[in-house]
């Protein structure tokens, strides 16, 4: 294996991913290359979120309580991604709340005013994602984060591989068409090594359930978009992540 081929081919691609992903601070080496290859380091952006999370929750629980721990460690990971995905969840909830023609349904997500579907999907989702981790033993809890937040970001990964993209142009645009059996597997790599470290803090079982609620999440949100769109916009890949990371944590919380 050429090493540093390898290198040059996928730092690029990783750091345009964390640019795109994220608010970080960086410069990476732009090709259409690079960007169309970026989408296979997705998880590896959701272990480096889950990463900045998990770490504002060890503060938190140090310098706090739980509680607050937990709530910090939720507002770190919309921080560094200026709430990316949690705006695409609004945006979806809008978007395929009632019974509405594509068309119609595509102009609402387009559109950056948020709705009432939008304010009460985005305050469950964020309620329900600081109570089960509330409920999830602290020990075990800044693992979960990493965890979490890459196998969602897998999800996302995997809709753009089994779908089409329904805009002509977007945010979606430049990187959609761009995954491959090789993207997969390394998306899939980096979730498996992220998910290592749980193996120690958590029984097996719990991970295997905490991966059938991904899958779940996953399935529910990809029904409610994907009859109606005839495919995923990046809004609806921001609702995949956001419903992936919830089933994540509320699977691994069933069986403990």
């Amino acid at each position: 294996m050429d090493v540093v081929g390898f290198l040059e081919t996928e730092i690029p691609a990783f750091l345009l991913a964390l640019q795109f992903l994220t608010r970080l601070r960086l410069t990476a080496p732009y090709s259409p290359e690079a960007m169309r290859a970026s989408p296979r380091w997705y998880p590896g952006v959701g272990a480096v979120v889950g990463g900045i999370a998990a770490l504002a929750y060890v503060l938190g629980y140090w310098l706090f309580t739980p509680l607050l721990a937990v709530l910090m460690a939720v507002a770190a990971g919309m921080a560094v991604t200026g709430a990316l995905h949690e705006d695409g969840f609004a945006d979806a909830c809008d978007g395929l709340g009632g019974q509405r023609p594509k068309e119609r349904v595509l102009e609402i997500m387009r559109d950056s005013r948020i709705g009432t579907y939008g304010v009460l999907g985005l305050i469950l989702m964020v309620a329900v994602k600081v109570a089960t981790l509330y409920a999830i033993p602290g020990m075990a809890l800044p693992f979960v984060l990493i965890a979490g937040h890459a196998a969602s970001r897998a999800a996302m990964l995997w809709v753009m591989a089994t779908s089409d993209y329904v805009r002509e142009r977007g945010a979606g645009s430049s990187v959609a068409g761009g995954i491959d059996r090789q993207a997969v597997s390394v998306a899939l790599i980096t979730t498996g090594v992220t998910l290592v470290p749980l193996l120690f803090v958590v029984p097996w079982s719990a991970i295997f359930t905490a991966l059938v609620g991904l899958c779940i999440g996953l399935w529910l949100m990809r029904r409610s978009f994907e009859p109606r769109l005839g495919g995923y916009t990046g809004d609806c890949l921001g609702a995949v992540q956001q419903c992936s990371e919830a089933g994540f944590y509320l699977g691994l919380l069933l069986a403990l």
